[in-house]
Order: C-alpha cells, then sequence, then structure tokens
C-alpha cells in the first residue's frame, strides 16, 4: 500500500471512530476543505508532516498515535 492510500484509510478510520465527517476535520484542524479533500483522494501523493500534524492536533490525537496502526506497516514508496 502507498503511503498517501494509508494515510486516507486512517483518516477516514478516526473519522468514523468520532464521528465527524471530513469536512469537520478540516474545520477542526484549520485546514482548507480543499487542502483535505487533496488529501483523502489521493491528489496529494506526498502530504506534508505538517498536515498531518495539523489533522492530529484537530482531532485530539498524538502523531505517533496516527501512525502506530498496522496499516502504515508495509508501505511502498511514492518516488
Amino acid at each position: 500500500m502507498k503511503l498517501s492510500e494509508a494515510i486516507t484509510l486512517k483518516i477516514f478510520k478516526i473519522c468514523d471512530e468520532k464521528n465527524i465527517s471530513v469536512n469537520k476535520l478540516a474545520s477542526l484542524s484549520c485546514l482548507t476543505q480543499s487542502t483535505v479533500q487533496n488529501l483523502i483522494s489521493g491528489k496529494s501523493k506526498n502530504p506534508k508532516l505538517l498536515t498531518i500534524i495539523h489533522i492530529c492536533e484537530g482531532l485530539e490525537i498524538p502523531l505517533k498515535d496516527f501512525f502506530n496502526d498496522m496499516i502504515f506497516e508495509d508501505i511502498e514508496r511514492e518516488d
């Protein structure tokens, strides 16, 4: 699985657990809807760590918890 795909799956998983929409996530994370949409649609192939940090802050989870998931164990490089 590619990193961008894994990040998308993780975002959807957390949003589902917290019962929030992607638009609400953008608002909570102080990101534009287009930034979050590009991330989850796969348009953003190499998301910035700062974007992920904003998402974690919006979701009120530590960055290490975001990446502490089996989804991230076998990541393919996206060079």
